[in-house]
């Protein structure tokens, strides 16, 4: 049998979690904003009565539990880009604020890749479907080999002739 715990419960996440949610944005916002004057009581009967109305309409509730899970995913992502920016470009580490900027963005870029595979894979498209059908796509049609054969032959055409015409231009 499985247990629930108090939390997921559907009074706490269909009735008393988005009321307390609406009736603290709401009574923030009158408080802060003062449209009511300084009368706590008056801000927070408003919010009450917000907070009721908000939850006998399902369809705002649902939005609302929407929005607020996305916000948690993306805010744990976001979280986890950061941290990997802080273990390259920590205080103690390397001096990534002297580092050139073409190092900062690959820097960036490697870090948006791998927030990008983790969700992926964090989200169960890991190495099947997804991941076959794009391996199939790039590498495995009639004439991939080829073009990527041309393509790696160009991108070294084209690294070697910067690396010749930037000595060539330092050198007058």
């Amino acid at each position: 049998m499985v247990e629930e715990i108090i939390l997921g419960h559907w009074i706490f996440t269909k009735f008393a979690l988005p009321f307390l949610l609406i009736f603290f944005i709401v009574y923030g916002i009158l408080t802060k904003s003062k449209i009511l004057g300084d009368k706590n009581q008056l801000n927070a009967l408003i919010a009450f009565v917000v907070g009721l109305i908000f939850i006998a309409a399902v369809s705002p509730v649902l939005v609302v539990s929407n929005l607020i899970l996305f916000l948690t995913v993306a805010t744990v992502i976001m979280f986890v880009g950061l941290l990997l920016w802080g273990f390259i470009a920590g205080d103690k580490g390397l001096e990534f604020d002297k580092a050139p900027k073409s190092l900062k963005i690959f820097v960036g870029i490697a870090i948006l890749v791998a927030i990008l595979f983790g969700t992926l894979w964090a989200v169960g498209i890991q190495g099947g479907a997804f991941f076959g059908d794009i391996f199939n796509f790039l590498f495995g049609q009639e004439g991939s080999s080829t073009f990527w054969t041309n393509a790696a032959f160009i991108v070294v055409i084209i690294i070697a002739l910067t690396l010749v015409l930037k000595n060539t231009s330092s050198g007058k």
